[in-house]
């Protein structure tokens, strides 16, 4: 049977869709290469330094993935990417920092290494001198900035500095739970905790562990917790999610509520464990002031700092990380894929991805629902609509779209056929949303909707007091919806394929009975809004989901 991929000396891969072992090939690949186009029959992966780090910091050989290649590939694959590969995932510990006498030093596999670094531009002034042929004295103050120069000069960092050691906290695992619910850590989260705290070792302790939506990223989090056993600073999405954390921690754990405390744009409590918002962290009264609350990093000695969401870290946050690299770091998410780009950021001040599960696999193990994807395309209502769109701006042209009356009908005979469903409807525009609300009777939360409306209004949506809840984009991230078995996506940011992924997420909560959630995108047919459309698709294609295509 030929191969199902063929590997290109530009080190791109072609996989075929029609072949018997394109899901063996896609999960193979999705472990050190990055999609890159998902047509109908033939997908491109490209092999980056960053996707062969990344494999290389979970433990992969660079002759496993030669293996994997030359196992799928139908034609030879080139020397060149053999010993590209080689080359790339060997430089990932041929640097490493580490503590030496109270002081931090940055050693080299080789001379030639200590002193190609010594005189590289943008490094040089966060070193100290030279200790000996081998290695280079650090300014510790520079931990983090030199991993995130080095690696933009193709040098990635392995940090065995270690931790400053955090207050000490015994967190102690709660069975059954507070509500008298069983609950046990599954194996893979069990797993994804022994990849990241490593016996407590200087080789665990920071990075991202990678699950989708819905498989207990949460959990994960207070197994962290458990095993570190240390004041922990939790940051999160909005102060929604903050307070989703406080329940699961007092549900699982034997934290008593005197032991939690918020810090939001309403609260200011600091105790062994603290509740945060990005939001809050990066407030500042004007652009040219500091953050104000930027001194929560240092106001408790902090053992571990949970970022939940951690693809959406804002890029001042990623500043004030670099400044606590002596502290434990834990980055949740569904998805390391960034639309700014900065993944390489994530890599170098939080850590490496430590592990990763794809997720038709949880799928097939029952964990999270099945999904089924489906494309609408609606046509523009008339004429005038049509006239409008084609004079309009390229940006304009995308809102146009976007707010196409059409979807509305369209969304009303979705309703109808999911009337005994719990269907969330999604989208970006508020007056379009606005305009939904009115049409169909149903409740609406954006952005301007208070905290404690939002919480109510989720509340009422879990005990089944309204069938369809209406979103903005608030509830992208970290909304614990779990009898949400439908979407509708009216409109979406351009091309963004993590808010593809998160709002998915939403619904793919295991569920009883025939446990399957269904995911509709409504999309304005031939505009530029169905061209994003394939772009937003990415990162769900790659993870195996199909877009059945249908007419309105």
């Amino acid at each position: 049977m030929p191969g199902p991929i063929i590997v290109q000396s530009d080190r791109t891969v072609l996989l075929e869709t029609a072949s018997d072992r394109f899901e063996e090939a896609r999960d193979a690949l999705t472990r050190f290469a990055e999609l890159e186009k998902s047509p109908e029959h033939i997908h491109t992966y490209r092999i980056t330094p960053l996707s062969l780090w990344n494999a290389a910091a979970a433990g992969m050989r660079p002759d496993e993935v030669t293996s994997l290649l030359e196992d799928l590939s139908r034609f030879p694959v080139p020397p060149i990417v053999t010993g590209d590969v080689a080359e790339t995932m060997a430089r990932y510990g041929r640097l490493t920092l580490e503590k030496e006498e109270g002081g931090l030093i940055l050693r080299a596999e080789d001379e030639l290494l200590a002193t190609e670094i010594e005189y590289q531009e943008k490094v040089r002034p966060m070193l100290l001198g030279r200790a000996d042929r081998f290695t280079l004295l650090v300014d510790p103050r520079h931990r983090g900035a030199i991993k995130q120069a080095l690696l933009k000069v193709g040098h990635p960092v392995c940090d065995l500095a270690g931790y400053t050691a955090g207050t000490d906290l015994s967190i102690q695992l709660r069975f059954p739970g507070l509500s008298g619910l069983p609950w046990e850590a599954r194996t893979y989260q069990k797993d994804a905790i022994r990849a990241f705290h490593a016996d407590g070792s200087e080789r665990g302790g920071n990075g991202a562990v990678v699950l989708p939506c819905g498989a207990g990223k949460t959990v994960v989090g207070i197994l962290a917790m458990a095993a570190v056993g240390q004041h922990t600073l939790i940051l999160t999405t909005s102060v929604t999610a903050l307070r989703q954390w406080r329940t699961e921690l007092l549900e699982r754990t034997e934290l008593t509520d005197d032991q939690i405390g918020e810090y939001s744009g309403e609260v200011k409590a600091i105790r062994p464990v603290t509740l945060s918002t990005y939001q809050i962290l990066t407030y500042r009264r004007s652009k040219e002031d500091d953050f104000v609350h930027f001194g929560l990093f240092d106001r408790e000695e902090w053992g571990l700092v949970i970022y939940d969401e951690v693809h959406l870290l804002p890029a001042p946050v990623f500043r004030a990380t670099a400044e606590i690299q002596a502290r434990r770091r834990l980055g949740l998410t569904a998805t390391l894929v960034r639309e700014d780009g900065r993944e390489g950021d994530v890599f170098s001040l939080i850590g490496p991805k430590r592990f990763d599960v794809p997720w038709r696999v949880l799928e097939r193990q029952g964990w999270i629902a099945e999904a089924l994807c489906t494309e609408v395309r609606v046509p523009f209502p008339d004429t005038d609509h049509r006239m409008e769109y084609a004079v309009a701006s390229q940006r304009a042209r995308f809102r146009l779209a976007s707010e196409n009356p059409a979807k509305v009908p369209v969304l009303r005979d979705l309703l109808e056929e999911h009337r005994h469903d719990r269907v969330l409807v999604i989208g970006q525009y508020l007056d379009q949303l606005r305009v939904i609300a009115d049409e169909i009777g149903a409740p609406i939360i954006t952005g301007t909707t208070a905290s404690k409306r939002r919480d109510t209004l989720y509340e009422e949506f879990r005990q089944g007091e309204h069938g369809v809840l209406i979103v903005s984009k608030v509830a992208n991230f970290a909304i614990d919806l779990p009898d949400a078995n439908v979407a509708v996506q009216v409109s979406g940011t351009f091309g963004s394929r993590q808010e593809e992924a998160q709002r998915l997420g939403r619904i793919l909560r295991p569920k009883g009975g025939e446990n399957v959630a269904r995911f509709y995108t409504l999309v304005t047919q031939d505009t530029s809004e169905q061209e994003f459309a394939a772009k937003r698709q990415l990162f769900l294609t790659e993870q195996g989901y199909q877009y059945s295509v249908r007419p309105a």
